[in-house]
């Protein structure tokens, strides 16, 4: 006799399987700073937030944001506890965690109103300028030292790297509050635009300045040491999704700097 249960059963397990893997889908938790336009933001409009969506989609992840200000100290409280998955960007090789090949390549540039140029740490209009420097943790950033190495410490002004003030240092150029400013160049691209005034971007000169002080970076993803697998998998997407991430970075003014033979150098090192 003909019996309809094995195949309500069948249909049964075909329901409840689907529901289950849907329950059990994979959450990919990346550590962002909740305050640090351009890069990441609450409201996931930095241009990282944009990038680790990327991701989650081509990982078919539940994208979960942790957020926490990415100072000193979070490798180790947030990556290294497994309270979440991975960092959008990094320096490449940063000696912490495990790093993808990058993905751009940027450069710390001078920021001026136009008629004013400045492209040279050597220029010897410097001596008669206020110079704006962004301060990390209550240190220089690097042009900060290459200024001090030349003398020019009283000609300081010192501003916030991160967080809801982060514009401000473009905002002492535009009014005219500083002559110059020398800014990590994502941050001042994406500035330069939405300040809304006639401010000129240029790369800082030299690239580094002797004996080994450099003014240009390659950012990475980064995971916990060890967890090669993910490493791998975000190595993938970073060729796969390359040209839209170029257009992201593009969008938010981001100076990128060449960085295929960087790529290469990575990737030999492993």
């Amino acid at each position: 006799m003909y019996s309809p249960f094995p195949k309500l059963l069948m249909v049964f397990l075909l329901m409840t399987s689907g529901v289950g893997v849907h329950a059990q889908a994979r959450q990919l938790r990346v550590c962002a700073d909740p305050h640090n336009m351009p890069f990441s933001s609450r409201d996931q409009s930095g241009f990282e937030n944009r990038i680790a969506a990327l991701v989650a989609q081509d990982l078919n992840a539940r994208l979960t944001f942790i957020w926490q200000r990415m100072g000193r100290g979070f490798v180790r409280e947030y990556l290294d506890k497994a309270q979440c998955d991975f960092v959008v960007g990094i320096p490449t090789n940063y000696p912490a965690v495990l790093t993808t090949s990058p993905y751009y390549r940027s450069t710390y540039v001078f920021v001026s109103r136009q008629g004013n140029p400045v492209s040279s740490l050597d220029s010897p209009s410097l001596h008669s300028l206020k110079i704006g420097i962004q301060v990390l943790d209550e240190q220089y950033t690097p042009p900060g030292e290459a200024l001090a190495r030349r003398g020019l410490q009283s000609s300081i002004v010192g501003f916030g790297a991160i967080g809801d003030g982060a514009d401000s240092i473009m905002r002492a150029v535009a009014d005219q509050r500083v002559d110059i400013a020398i800014v990590w160049g994502p941050l001042a691209g994406y500035f330069a635009k939405t300040v809304g005034r006639d401010l000129r971007v240029a790369p800082v000169e030299p690239d580094v300045d002797p004996p080994g002080l450099p003014f240009t970076f390659a950012i990475s993803m980064g995971v916990r040491r060890g967890d090669l697998a993910l490493r791998d998998q975000l190595e993938k997407i970073l060729v796969d999704r390359q040209s839209e991430i170029r257009a992201i970075l593009d969008e938010y003014g981001v100076p990128q700097l060449p960085i295929a033979s960087l790529i290469s150098a990575s990737r030999g090192s492993r």
